[in-house]
């Protein structure tokens, strides 16, 4: 395993573009394997819900628990991997979360999978940081966009996968061991690519005293920070409540759903490399990266709007419709909104900026997951389909405040 930047000189003299994507591609099965260990729960969540005999509130506060230590474990694990740079701190996260992916399957009673998911969340909240880091370190950044877009086509595969293999698989408990082996697996081939593929930018461990506390200090980081949680609850609702949206409200037993709650990742993915292009085209005719980021977020803040029309389709097909549209404009927005970070303050600290904007989609989902709950239960999905589509306008806002001073980079 290479541990540290003097080891670099073993790669090789130069890498291609295509040979860097190549590792963008393998680096996001990773993302994928993160996404399909959390959206297992929320596949198999009315199987789950019906075991433990919970309503739409308790299945909420089953959630939080990952969200809680998704989000406080968040900033200590992005240090981590600034601190000890990304091969070795992805590797132990992969591993981590693994285990705790078979610890799920393991799990006899509620108290059980609680514990067991507040282990997942704490090492899967590498994930996001890694893969911003892992852009700033092999793309230029006119890519980085896309590149966010690659990571998305990881979690699109993971969030696919996860109602597929639920309903292929007998019980809720078996597709969290497919989870574990996949990860497992996936070890040494990242840690072969990353030893042959010769990165855009080295970027060493960053040791440099004093560094963690200035990036919090740094104003533009909690703009940021604001601007994700109102940008991410259309993402917190299809994520988790997909699949039980459909089978309350069209009758749909959970194996039915699975059939078509695979769609709206799909559109995901499609969505990502769209607000991926629009900012890579805005660089290319001489925009500056940040301000060209957040034209893709306003762009995307209007086609968020489809969100409020999920409740009012009459059948299945027309709400996946709609989901997917939904699901496509928030994650267009999205992949800008956490390149933003490595434009301002690059690879180095890619891990740090970027887990902040983990914690605070984390804490968003802490909190909004038991509400989502209490709605539906009092008043069904209406209410909660306004609740999200029009907070990511006031985070356009707070990010077009941010691009006027974002620019030096300190």
């Amino acid at each position: 395993m290479i541990t540290n930047v003097s080891k670099a000189a073993s790669r090789p003299t130069a890498s291609s573009e295509a040979a860097r994507w190549t590792a963008i591609s393998v680096f996001a099965l990773a993302s994928a394997w993160n996404y399909l260990d959390r959206f297992i729960l929320s596949a198999a969540g009315p199987r789950i819900m019906d075991e433990f005999h919970l309503n739409n509130t308790d299945y909420g506060w089953l959630l939080s628990a990952f969200s809680f230590s998704y989000t406080f474990a968040s900033p200590a694990v992005g240090w981590f991997l600034d601190r000890v740079g990304l091969e070795a701190g992805i590797v132990w996260a992969v591993a981590l979360w693994s285990l705790a992916a078979a610890l799920c399957g393991w799990t006899r009673n509620l108290w059980q999978l609680v514990g067991a998911r507040v282990f997942l969340g704490i090492w899967e909240s590498a994930g996001v940081p890694a893969a911003g880091k892992v852009n700033a370190i092999y793309l230029e950044p006119k890519n980085r966009a896309v590149g966010a877009a690659m990571t998305q086509v990881g979690l699109s595969i993971g969030s696919m996968g996860a109602p597929l293999l639920v309903g292929v698989m007998t019980g809720w408990r078996s597709p969290f061991f497919v989870c574990a082996a996949l990860g497992f697996a996936w070890i040494p081939v990242w840690i072969a690519v990353r030893g042959k593929i010769r990165p855009y930018e080295e970027v060493p461990p960053q040791r440099e005293p004093g560094a963690f506390r200035r990036l919090l200090g740094d104003r533009r980081l909690l703009v940021l920070m604001v601007a994700n949680i109102l940008w991410m609850g259309i993402y917190t609702l299809w994520s988790n409540w997909t699949t039980i949206y459909l089978v309350r409200s069209f009758g749909l037993t959970t194996q039915a759903a699975s059939w078509y709650v695979w769609v709206p990742p799909v559109a995901s993915t499609l969505g990502a490399f769209v607000g991926g292009w629009i900012s890579r085209r805005a660089i290319n005719k001489g925009m500056p990266p940040v301000q060209a980021r957040v034209m893709g977020t306003l762009v995307s803040a209007i086609g968020c709007l489809v969100t409020v029309l999920v409740p009012l389709s009459s059948t299945p097909l027309w709400a996946m419709l709609a989901i997917s549209a939904s699901y496509f404009w928030v994650t267009a927005g999205s992949v800008n909104l956490y390149t933003i970070p490595v434009d301002i303050w690059g690879g180095r600290h890619a891990g740090t900026a970027i887990s902040a904007l983990v914690f605070a989609y984390g804490l968003l989902q802490t909190v909004i997951s038991p509400v989502i709950g209490s709605l539906v239960d009092h008043f069904g999905f209406t209410p909660v389909c306004w609740l999200v589509a029009l907070p990511p306008f006031a985070g356009w806002l707070l990010l077009r405040s941010c691009s006027r001073v974002a620019l030096p980079t300190p």
